[in-house]
């Protein structure tokens, strides 16, 4: 067996709990979820996933404008029926495999 270290650090008690209650329900406790973060470290030489800040921070009316804006190119669109629709599915499948 493998020397064993204690790790022990601070966090919130609230942020704890909440962490501990989303890996409770994925079937794990709070140790051994810390321990994979450990493996996949270790495994990519770096931090398990990106930790970039965001470009630009984006407030709800910007989200509210493109949505709009989404909605505004939908509608005009034809619309499609449920032959043309499942030719389109059967034609990018097709391609698909094929390559």
């Amino acid at each position: 067996m493998t020397d064993q270290v204690l790790i022990q650090f601070r966090a919130d008690r609230a942020l704890k709990q909440d962490v501990s209650d989303i890996y409770e329900e994925l079937g794990m406790d709070l140790p051994t979820a810390f321990r994979m973060f450990m493996k996949k470290t270790k495994q990519v030489r770096g931090l398990p996933f990106d930790a970039v800040l965001p470009e630009t921070s984006s407030k709800r009316e910007d989200f509210r404008e493109a949505f709009s804006e989404l909605r505004k190119e939908a509608a005009d669109l034809p619309e499609m029926t449920l032959e043309e629709i499942n030719a389109e599915i059967s034609k990018a499948r097709s391609k698909r495999k094929r390559g």
